[in-house]
């Protein structure tokens, strides 16, 4: 009823309303054949799994030939698997520029926390639309790093694929306040403090505020 009522609104013309749009006995027959579950099978590469351009990354097929209009409904919504696919691909990508650039410097030091696990953090939740685009684009970041201080992506991977343990990892880490608190004279002493601070490990250091 609430749908019908939507489409009525929406589908007229900002006068009058239009109730022709929605097509309700569609979904009735959903409910009274199928129990209200959708007939559709979706086939899916695995989740996480790299594969080249061009590959079809998924395929949804409709089991009932009276549900011919089902498919380009439910496209809208599993489109939206772009997201994490695209902060995955794209932390990949940084991911394998950032080993070769520590083989080529010399890195010997390649087990956690050395390597490239921890030179990517994600302080990206500040930085997106929503905490529902926080836990998907994080979560999709951690595939590729442990750094994070996104928490609403370790909720995402305990909670919607049930990770045992914590999937990502926080640093000691300063931030423009900390850093600018110093004054404008002061950064050289900002910057000593934190690595007096941690002399050791992993360390991170904003390191744009004055100059």
């Amino acid at each position: 009823d609430e749908a019908a009522e939507i489409y009525e609104e929406h589908f007229g013309d900002g006068l009058n309303t239009n109730p022709t749009m929605f097509f309700r006995e569609g979904w009735d027959y959903i409910v009274e054949k199928h129990g209200g579950k959708l007939p559709v099978v979706i086939r899916a590469v695995p989740e996480g799994m790299v594969v080249p351009n061009k590959c079809v990354l998924f395929t949804m097929e409709n089991t009932d030939p009276k549900c011919y209009w089902l498919t380009n409904f439910l496209e809208t919504l599993l489109v939206q698997v772009w997201y994490p696919m695209s902060v995955c691909t794209n932390s990949r990508n940084q991911k394998l520029s950032i080993i070769r650039a520590l083989d080529e410097t010399g890195n010997t030091s390649w087990a956690v926390p050395g390597g490239a696990a921890f030179k990517l953090h994600d302080f990206g939740f500040r930085g997106v639309s929503s905490v529902e685009s926080a836990s998907i684009g994080g979560c999709a970041h951690l595939v590729n790093f442990l750094g994070t201080d996104t928490v609403a992506a370790m909720v995402c991977a305990k909670r919607y694929y049930n990770a045992t343990k914590i999937s990502g990892h926080s640093i000691p880490a300063s931030e423009h306040s900390t850093m600018t608190s110093w004054g404008p004279e002061g950064e050289l002493d900002a910057m000593r403090n934190m690595l007096e601070s941690y002399p050791e490990g992993l360390v991170a250091c904003v390191s744009d505020s004055f100059d």
